[in-house]
């Protein structure tokens, strides 16, 4: 049985977790962000089945956010490097680490600590809004269609309620009414 494909989706959350696919290619992700290359690092630090493992690695390699470098010649052994696309998925590790820090942490506090190299604070992921900085919640923020939203799903009246567009107004080119 083949699972419902979310590529085309007109929603970035429904792309990630189409590339996502399971919780195991995150924490996969992980693992490279803590600085694991090699197959056999990736196995050990997660209990993981070796042909599972592969599968994960190699889809994150087709979809560029890891790539293969060799290290050995015979037999031919690969070192699996983050990709600029995969260390931008940093934030993305970040802002999950956040929400479960706050919500599903012991009351010893959170199991992993962030440190900022950079100003040597220990802190955590936090999303803000890249125009003025000031944090990005539920409570204050509203979705609308973006550029790339398809017109002709535009048009569809569930559509149009979900994003607040009223049926007597056209969505304009930015889809935002």
């Amino acid at each position: 049985m083949r699972r419902t494909s979310f590529a085309q989706w007109p929603c970035s959350v429904a792309r990630t977790m189409d590339l996502l696919g399971d919780w195991w290619t995150p924490l996969v992700l992980r693992e490279a962000f803590y600085g694991i290359q090699r197959f056999d690092e990736f196995q050990k630090g997660l209990g993981i089945a070796r042909n599972t493992l592969a599968d994960r690695l190699r889809r994150l390699v087709d979809e560029g956010l890891l790539e293969k470098r060799p290290y050995q010649a015979d037999p031919v052994r690969h070192d699996y490097v983050l990709t600029e696309k995969g260390r931008d998925f940093f934030g993305v590790l970040a802002a999950m680490s956040r929400w479960g820090d706050r919500w599903l942490a012991g009351d010893d506090g959170p199991p992993i600590a962030f440190h900022h190299e950079r100003c040597g604070a220990d802190t955590h992921g936090e999303v803000v809004c890249a125009h003025c900085r000031e944090p990005l919640t539920a409570e204050d923020t509203s979705m609308r269609m973006g550029p790339g939203y398809p017109p002709r799903l535009a048009r569809h009246p569930e559509v149009q309620r979900r994003f607040g567009v009223h049926p007597t107004e056209e969505p304009d080119a930015t889809g935002t009414g």
